[in-house]
């Protein structure tokens, strides 16, 4: 017989430091059980922010999918700079190349609603344009 779920719950956390406090706190789950869980899957991607969707059932246990990290952060780690621009569209803050685009558009496909990597690169392509970040060729 399956287990009776509670809440299902989506938040950001960084990868390999997640700690307890009040964000998880809501989610009704153990959670000293859940970091430790979510720190050895993360640990190779510590510095960076971590999608994931947790799933709390009637027992106090849990079980959680992580994400792929959000293309805005890649792409100001890409560029090299801390924030996007306050004004796209007059504004260019930062540079990444064709090769940049296509490697972050490969590393976010499972997540995207893209059939091909060209229209996962227009998708993130889309991202930098509204983030003030120029794709040179």
């Amino acid at each position: 017989m399956s287990k009776k779920i509670v809440k299902v719950v989506k938040m950001e956390l960084p990868g390999g430091e997640a700690k307890p406090g009040p964000k998880l706190a809501s989610a009704g789950i153990v959670m000293p059980k859940f970091c430790t869980d979510f720190n050895a899957k993360t640990a190779d991607r510590k510095g960076e922010i971590v999608p994931v969707i947790i799933t709390a059932y009637e027992d106090k246990s849990h079980s959680f999918v992580i994400k792929t990290s959000p293309v805005a952060g890649l792409l100001l780690k890409a560029a090299g700079i801390k924030k996007g621009s306050a004004n796209s569209k007059t504004t260019v803050v930062g540079h990444i190349t064709k090769a940049q685009l296509r490697e972050i558009a490969e590393y976010k496909m499972p997540d995207l609603n893209a059939n091909d990597i060209e229209a996962a690169m227009k998708i993130v392509a889309g991202s930098a344009k509204n983030m003030g970040i120029a794709i040179d060729e």
